[in-house]
């Protein structure tokens, strides 16, 4: 497996992705006080699916739009895949609370929640549509701070106000 790590400015931090010549493994969003890749676009040229996946990005953070055809590979438990892909379902501009989501699989909105905490293709698996029945709910693990205002403005985004 040849890993490619890139990450670009983007208005909620630095957008960071993993893949391999084939699949996207994982996107993570961080402080924007890291070190931009300034060969984003150099290492876009060379490697189709990773041009792909920032062209998808930049549409998705210029005007909200659904993601499409991106392969991925997912590392984690059979539980937290079911839940990944309930995720998918999440249409564009709506949000589900943990508990209906935990009730649509048979679970727990705990289970769930930990389940988002640990999505590797953060906003490509949208986890930030998933909310507390009384509230935003957490993001990342976090319930405040940095992590909160990501949601809030992705949800923002794509046209949910909470």
């Amino acid at each position: 497996m040849n890993k490619y790590m890139t990450n670009f400015a983007a208005e909620i931090g630095l957008i960071n992705l993993v893949i391999d010549k084939n699949k996207l493994l994982s996107l993570s969003v961080s402080e924007n006080d890291l070190p931009v890749n300034k060969s984003l676009k150099s290492a876009a040229k060379e490697n189709i699916l990773l041009q792909d996946i920032v062209n998808q990005l930049e549409q998705y953070f210029t005007q909200a739009c659904s993601f499409h055809d991106i392969p991925w590979l997912l590392m984690g438990t059979p539980f937290q895949k079911r839940v990944w892909h309930e995720l998918t379902k999440i249409p564009l501009g709506k949000t589900m609370s943990y508990g209906e989501l935990a009730k649509k699989i048979q679970s727990s909105p705990r289970a769930v929640g930990n389940a988002c905490r640990k999505n590797p293709l953060a906003i490509i698996i949208p986890c930030h549509r998933v909310v507390s029945a009384k509230g935003i709910g957490g993001y990342a693990g976090k319930t405040e701070g940095n992590n909160i205002t990501i949601k809030r403005w992705l949800l923002h985004h794509e046209g949910v106000e909470l």
